[in-house]
């Protein structure tokens, strides 16, 4: 039986499986040599010449080539002497005087291909973790190391997937030779499991993989977009053949707006001494660059291999000297692509369920649910017919999971719109959260106020009851006096009434919503809540909040004056945001009359609305302000506007020119 197995195969199927193993992991390996320095963005000039060599002593082909013969060694030595031992031991000797036993070749047969599968995805972390030393991957282990580990995982991943089911075919015809002699019972593993094992490390590869390489290509862009900025700035500022004092180059590199506040200049004398804007010293790498490459490439430089800081410099003369200076500037955040690589982590997580669920579902028990499926969409859900529960395992459970979603779903559906009085009360209160801060700004001066007015009035009193019965006081004088504390009483009323109007405005912003209540507000009253309500932010922001009034302040609109009082105040605070933390700059807040409608318009001149945006901001519940906003967002504010007013909200937005949003309101 031995000599009729081997006479199926050229090689033994041992040999087979390696030789595989060496030509699809070659392949992939040779395949990403010529292209991996180019997704992680080594700087121009530094890849296989005396550049790379000087400074990590080995080119980027011979560190490839390193790499390759010893994972490569690893894994073959690995499957020839100790996995596929027993498997070699026993095709060499026909099977007759192999000292393992058929049980102990078939068992190995079976769980081989597995083993050396996972190997093949655990192993090369280790192998990445010895390759850090080495100049390929010499770098800052962040988010430059992670894209190394992405990328030959990501190839490790794909050529485990390849072996596995070349081995698992290659394996096959012994495995039915062996059966045939020995009707061997072996314990079977879940369809789900294999399915689960063979999918998901090569899906989450790919996905990884595209990651990385969209990851790099965005790094590319922006990088010439950022450098180009820099350039122009640069040149704007300089002329190489004009010389400049050392007060007029540190004037003009200080006027410079930088892109990020992480982006600094610096400056190189005619002695080579160097000096940043933020006193943090160019890196070895950085200035080799500099002073090697840099011209060849009309000015650019870059940070290190495999990390996004790079640079643009120029040659000026100050004071008669040569000098060179330049813009360092990160292109992307120093944990970009951590975030991106952890929240596919996650969808790991939900990934790997997914593939579980259908795997599992490859059974005739699954058609069921398929048929009651499509029964439901038959229908258009007009009508909702049971499953019958035809097991006792998960997909049981799922059935009957399914039949109470059924049932539930009118309900929920009639709930969630039940809900959403309540969800605009509890963002009213979150927006409530925000104004704690400015209610203490606005009651602290008239307090202070009013007790310096209570001092006043005691010093008066104190005045009159010695003027009491002194000879020398006049009636003018008791006059003053009494003027004085007039002046005073005046005051503290003044302060009091404007603590009231913070209060009142306060109060009405944390009452419970009322469901139909019929009430009724003035727009001088909602203008005076707003601007109470947003004094402290406008003042902290540096923002001026210009009110046109073209409509009377006494004109009567029906509703809830503090759920129109949240709408614009979050549309203003929408249009601080927009401008980004520039100052001194307007919000115009304009109420016209137009025909039986009063319109409130809310326009600042920030960079506008992308279109792609404007399309979402009615339909979707997003927040236009960030981890700065509420939560209650224009979709609230919309939904708001059109129950409680039967009004309307309307967007005009130009790129570079600003947004406004109209509230109309009929009367």
């Amino acid at each position: 039986m031995a000599k009729k197995i081997k006479k199926i195969f050229h090689l033994y199927a041992y040999q087979k499986v390696i030789l595989s193993y060496f030509i699809t992991f070659s392949a992939c390996v040779w395949t990403l040599y010529p292209i991996m320095y180019k997704i992680l963005n080594y700087p121009p000039g530094t890849v296989d010449t005396q550049f790379q060599i000087d400074y990590g002593g080995l080119t980027y082909s011979a560190q490839f080539l390193l790499l390759y013969v010893f994972v490569t060694a690893l894994f073959i030595l690995y499957q020839r002497y100790f996995l596929f031992k027993k498997i070699a031991n026993w095709e060499k000797s026909d099977g007759s005087n192999s000292k393992y036993s058929i049980d102990e070749v078939r068992n190995t047969l079976l769980t081989a291909p597995t083993k050396f599968y996972l190997l093949q995805i655990i192993i090369p972390f280790i192998a990445i973790t010895i390759g850090l030393g080495m100049p390929v991957v010499k770098h800052e282990v962040e988010s430059s190391g992670i894209t190394v580990a992405v990328l030959w995982v990501s190839i490790f991943t794909f050529n485990a997937t390849i072996s596995y089911v070349f081995s698992k075919n290659l394996f096959k015809p012994i495995l039915i030779k062996t059966f045939k002699e020995n009707n061997l019972v072996v314990k079977h593993s879940k369809l789900s499991n294999n399915m689960m094992l063979l999918l998901l490390p090569l899906l989450i590869a790919g996905l990884f993989f595209t990651v990385i390489v969209s990851y790099s290509r965005l790094v590319n862009v922006r990088g010439n977009d950022i450098y180009k900025y820099y350039k122009n700035e640069l040149s704007y500022l300089f002329d190489e053949n004009v010389s400049y004092s050392e007060d007029e180059l540190t004037s003009k590199l200080e006027s410079i707006h930088f892109l990020n506040s992480t982006d600094t200049y610096f400056i190189i004398d005619s002695n080579k001494n160097i000096t940043t804007s933020n006193n943090v010293p160019l890196t070895d790498f950085f200035q080799k660059y500099i002073f090697e490459l840099s011209d060849q490439y009309d000015g650019r430089a870059y940070e290190h291999y495999a990390v996004n800081t790079q640079g643009y410099i120029k040659h000026i003369i100050v004071n008669g000297n040569n000098y060179i200076i330049g813009i360092q500037f990160p292109i992307t955040g120093e944990n970009a692509l951590f975030y991106i690589i952890t929240t596919f982590i996650v969808l790991f997580g939900i990934i790997s369920f997914l593939v579980w669920y259908y795997s599992s579902s490859l059974s005739d028990q699954i058609k069921i649910i398929v048929n009651g499926l499509n029964d439901i969409n038959s229908q258009n859900n007009k009508e909702f017919k049971k499953i019958p529960i035809v097991s006792d395992d998960e997909l049981g459970e799922l059935t009957v999971a399914f039949n109470k979603i059924q049932d539930l779903t009118k309900h929920n559906i009639q709930q969630i719109h039940d809900n959403q009085e309540s969800l605009m009360e509890k963002e009213r209160l979150a927006s409530l959260g925000q104004l704690i801060g400015g209610i203490a700004h606005n009651l602290k001066t008239p307090i202070m106020s009013i007790s310096g007015a209570a001092e006043g009035l005691t010093d008066l009193v104190k005045e009159y009851e010695l003027s009491v019965g002194n000879p020398n006081v006049t009636i003018e004088d008791h006059h003053e006096i009494a003027k004085d504390m007039l002046t005073w009483i005046s005051k503290i009323k003044t302060h009091t009434e404007y603590m009231s109007d913070v209060i009142t405005a306060v109060k009405g912003q944390a009452v419970t919503l009322s469901a139909e209540e019929d009430i009724t507000f003035t727009i001088g009253e909602l203008l005076k809540r707003v601007n109470i309500l947003m004094k402290h932010e406008l003042k902290n922001a540096i923002i001026y909040l210009n009110i046109s009034m073209k409509a009377d302040e006494n004109t009567v609109v029906h509703g809830d004056v503090n759920n129109l009082v949240q709408v614009i105040n979050n549309m203003i605070s929408n249009s601080i945001q927009a401008y980004n933390g520039k100052t001194e700059q307007n919000i115009d807040l304009i109420v016209e009359k137009i025909d039986n409608t009063i319109v409130i318009s809310v326009k600042d001149y920030g960079p506008g609305i992308p279109k792609n945006v404007q399309d979402k901001l009615f339909r979707e519940m997003i927040t236009t302000k960030g981890k700065n906003g509420t939560g209650l967002g224009l979709y609230m504010s919309y939904s708001t506007i059109r129950a409680h007013f039967n009004g309307n909200i309307t967007l005009e937005s130009s790129k570079g020119k600003g947004t406004t949003f109209n509230i109309i309101l009929p009367l």
